[in-house]
């Protein structure tokens, strides 16, 4: 059941793109260490079922690099971290310092659809561009760059990502001494 942030007739502005894009770096930080502690989780039960002695000799022939397990199981993890706080409470940690929101536009929640789109839609472009790059070297910066930046780049109030989610990242209006 979704959670209702704000009435319905209540609406609050959308949030800009420099609020938007420091709280992606603060969760851009927190989401490295979330990834460095999966890794390390992963790498224990790994090395535990296949033996240490094993994984070590595939680390020194470099057959580690290309794990799709733990390629999967990093994305899940992302997708789990960012999709519980946008649905229970509409911001991740970041977002919650920049004091920003993502909701429907009627001011409920986000349902955990709404967030895979969202989740996967950025994912699509970051990929896209980390492999434009791999292949066509630096100078995909003048694709990758600004297709990255447009991915989070409200037009008309809303973000490719907030298209596709059919949400909607909102400003939260400043705290009083009161709150």
């Amino acid at each position: 059941m979704p959670r209702r942030f704000n009435a319905a007739d209540e609406l609050l502005p959308p949030a800009t793109f420099l609020k938007r894009s420091l709280a992606v770096i603060y969760d851009g930080l927190i989401s490295i260490a979330v990834l460095l502690v999966t890794t390390w989780i992963y790498t224990l039960i790994t090395g535990w079922f296949t033996g240490w002695d094993l994984l070590e000799q595939k680390a020194e022939a470099g057959q580690l690099s290309g794990d799709p397990g733990l390629t999967f199981v990093l994305f899940l993890v992302m997708y789990l971290f960012f999709a519980y706080f946008w649905t229970r409470i509409g911001q991740t940690l970041g977002m919650q310092v920049w004091r920003v929101r993502i909701q429907n536009i009627d001011g409920s929640s986000v349902s955990w659809s709404q967030a895979l789109r969202r989740y996967v839609t950025a994912a699509a472009v970051f990929f896209l561009a980390l492999l434009a790059g791999h292949y066509l070297g630096s100078a995909t910066l003048f694709l990758s760059v600004p297709a990255m930046l447009a991915l989070f780049y409200p037009i008309n109030g809303l973000s490719v990502t907030d298209r596709f989610s059919e949400s909607v990242v909102v400003a939260l209006p400043a705290k009083t001494k009161a709150d």
